[in-house]
């Protein structure tokens, strides 16, 4: 089955300005035929093909909402309404079903998408009428929450929410921040006091306020148990919910949403908000934050501690991206501890009940790491968890994850779980990486479970797994489904499933079935082989080009729109 290496394509109809394409230099250089000149790295754009084209639908290729129930319903009251009022010019518009059977109906007997579901035959009358199953209950709680309220977003717009709580908390943490420079100040100008036996004033610990008399260092019952446990990486773009729910299904204990920053959320910006949106079978769940002012940090902290259901609140200062870094967020947070300092005991007071916990990296810098000093600091400013991903912001995803590292900073550690991150693939690399760290409380899998996200049964179960393309495929299907229910079955919900879909098919193809592997278990970060797979689904499966994975899209979401390209967000998913 294996096949000479060979040049693929990593896009499908790559366009001019595509990252692929050599960039231009800031200061005007045509970059025409001809021009040979070298390229500085550091000039590079790197972790993100920021010229891809995006597929956007016209806003007013929408149905109004007083048709989507089909004819016969109450008039549009709106005098400047936007959307499609034409109902046969909307049916003739959106094209022939994609099937027979609309999944939201089929599971929940009523689909919300009306007539403008892609599949609304399934659930139309002869009238043309949307209808109810008979045993849909109208009262059922639904399976999703969090998100933000129409009534929330207005309190916020205006600068009515009271923030009073998180300003407070942040000016006691201040104070604490103060008191603990000025300790450190005294013992640098005066160090024989110290060894005279003089006393010291007393080191403050902890997060801004400690309410309980037993102490810091009393034993109690954590609001949530982050020892041995199979942690989901918060995963931009593609660790959405549908994703999240295949995770849980294969038996990842601890989940949490994408990346949200602070500003968008205490704005009230529905696009952002809607990272924090939670299904049921996530039993386990957090938000993660991120930005570069504790103010703002704290404020959006308490907004989901009011407002969300969440079992903790995760704070990113390991984000590589260029974006956020140059703002002073993400990995910039590393170097500006006084920063730091300032969120993680404001924000780790909100709650006794609701756990903060940092996720970093080992630095900024690949030869000078500075985790091992600020992992002792963050749990004394009260954070519950830390994850630790063994590289830099230099490093990004090259070379290997540093585990022992990982191992020294879990050491420092005296009461809080240090959780592990990078390059897990198989349950020889969970094994192999908790005896060289055995400190570590708990392992985050990312990039192994877009792989293949059945690594957590296998690490349950201490075996591989080895799918067959079919199961495969109906994994892909599980998937859109999800993101139907998820996003939506009309014309645009389908398309933003099909986007999501293309954005894991880029780190699905990575995957070589067991029986075909050079030498097991598959590794992380080796390119993988060339092969031809035991059928044609397989082989599809394993190319490495976008035309192909568009191709497998089609198979379960129907033709593309004219005009469609895809390039992938990330480049996380090269090597």
């Amino acid at each position: 089955y294996l096949l000479a290496e060979a040049n693929t394509a990593g896009q499908a109809k790559a366009p001019e300005n595509s990252e692929g394409n050599k960039r231009k230099h800031e200061d005007g250089e045509s970059g025409e035929a001809g021009e040979n000149k070298k390229w500085n790295k550091k000039e590079r754009k790197r972790g993100q093909n920021k010229n891809r084209p995006v597929f956007k639908d016209a806003r007013y290729s929408h149905l109004c909402h007083s048709l989507i129930d089909g004819p016969g319903g109450e008039p549009c009251s709106l005098a400047n309404c936007r959307y499609v009022h034409d109902l046969d010019a909307f049916l003739a518009a959106k094209g022939e079903d994609l099937g027979e059977e609309c999944y939201v109906f089929t599971t929940k007997g009523y689909c919300g998408r009306g007539i403008s579901c892609r599949f609304a035959k399934a659930h139309t009358d002869a009238q043309g009428r949307n209808i109810k199953r008979e045993d849909f209950d109208e009262k059922a709680a639904p399976t999703t929450c969090n998100g933000i309220s129409s009534e929330l977003q207005v309190r916020l717009r205006k600068h009515d929410y009271d923030f009073k709580r998180s300003k407070e908390l942040i000016k006691q943490a201040e104070k604490l921040r103060d008191e603990r420079k000025e300790r450190l100040q005294a013992e640098k100008t005066k160090p024989e006091e110290s060894e005279n036996g003089a006393a010291v004033a007393e080191q403050p610990t902890g997060c801004a306020v400690d309410d309980s008399p037993a102490g810091r260092d009393a034993d109690r019952k954590p609001a949530v148990d982050f020892r041995e446990k199979l942690v989901l990486s918060p995963l931009t773009t593609v660790g959405n919910l549908p994703f999240r729910r295949i995770c849980k299904e294969f038996g990842a204990d601890i989940t949490c949403g994408e990346m949200a920053c602070a500003l968008p959320l205490v704005k009230g910006l529905g696009q952002e908000w809607a990272l924090t949106k939670r299904h049921q079978s996530e039993d386990v769940f957090g938000v993660q934050l991120c930005g570069n002012n504790p103010n703002i940090i704290s404020q959006a902290a308490q907004l989901v501690e009011e407002t969300a259901q969440v079992d903790y609140i995760d704070l990113n200062i390991g984000c590589p991206i260029d974006l956020i870094y140059q703002q002073g967020g993400g990995s910039a947070l590393m170097r500006r501890t006084n920063i730091l300092e300032l969120t993680v005991r404001s924000c780790s007071a909100l709650s006794e009940r609701l756990p903060f916990t940092v996720k970093m990296r080992t630095g900024i810098y690949a030869d000078k790491s500075v985790a091992h000093e600020l992992l002792p600091l963050v749990e004394e400013w009260g954070a519950a968890a830390v994850t630790l991903h063994g590289r830099s912001r230099e490093q990004r995803y090259t070379k290997h994850a540093n585990w022992s590292y990982i191992e020294e900073c879990a050491a420092k550690a005296t009461r809080m779980p240090v959780i592990g991150n990078g390059d897990i693939l198989s349950y020889e690399d969970y094994l192999e990486r908790r005896t060289l760290a055995p400190h570590v409380s708990s392992v985050m899998i990312g990039r192994g479970a877009l792989i293949k996200p059945w690594i957590f049964r296998e690490i349950k179960e201490q075996k591989a797994w080895a799918p067959s393309s079919g199961q495969r495929y109906e994994l892909l299907r599980k998937y859109c489904n999800y993101g139907l229910e998820h996003w939506g079955s009309d014309t645009k919900g389908v398309e933003t499933t099909r986007r999501f879909l293309l954005e894991w098919q880029s780190f699905l193809y990575r995957y070589i079935p067991e029986e075909l592997q050079e030498a097991p278990p598959q590794k992380i970060n080796a390119r993988p082989q060339k092969y031809r797979g035991r059928d044609e689904m397989e082989t599809l499966m394993s190319s490495g080009n976008a035309a192909d994975w568009v191709k497998l899209s089609e198979s379960l979401l129907g033709p593309v729109p004219e005009g469609f390209t895809f390039v992938p967000k990330h480049k996380a998913n090269a090597f």
